[in-house]
């Protein structure tokens, strides 16, 4: 057996259909995307769940059981609602409509899906915390709170 990192993330590239759901099972769903990229953002409740993401077209999202098990929080914009199961609080996706990604989304917590390993995953980071996504993607965490250091 190799640990060879990037013969692992090759395995799992590519446009493929993928099942996922929360911890207690009652939230199940498949989603077709290539899970050898996801985002971490900074923002704060990004942060707080952990979440390593990925959006999709909602046409690439199926939610196969537990419609009356999910709870929505909507945070800061009317734009984009996470949803997390009743029962174990397990954030499994997020949906919304937001111009700057494209319009109507899926925001997938590749966390969640059943048969990816999270190691196997290229992380970008995004500066969600300060509103600075024309930034675009870095190969590093933007920090929460800006230090002297990063001014210079």
């Amino acid at each position: 057996m190799t640990n060879d990192k990037s013969s692992e993330t090759t395995q799992h590239s590519g446009l493929k259909l993928h099942s996922g759901g929360c911890h207690c099972g009652a939230v199940r769903y498949q989603v077709e995307l290539d899970p050898s990229q996801g985002g971490r953002c900074n923002c704060s409740i990004c942060n707080k769940i952990s979440q390593l993401g990925a959006i999709v077209k909602p046409a690439a999202f199926k939610l196969l059981a537990g419609e009356q098990e999910i709870t929505r929080y909507t945070w800061r914009t009317a734009g984009a609602a996470r949803s997390f199961c009743k029962h174990c609080g397990i954030h499994c996706f997020g949906s919304g409509d937001i111009p700057e990604l494209g319009g109507a989304f899926v925001s997938i917590n590749l966390n969640t899906l059943d048969e990816v390993d999270p190691l196997d995953v290229k992380v970008i980071y995004w500066d969600g915390r300060h509103d600075n996504w024309h930034a675009g993607p870095s190969d590093k965490p933007w920090r929460i709170a800006p230090t002297p250091q990063d001014a210079a």
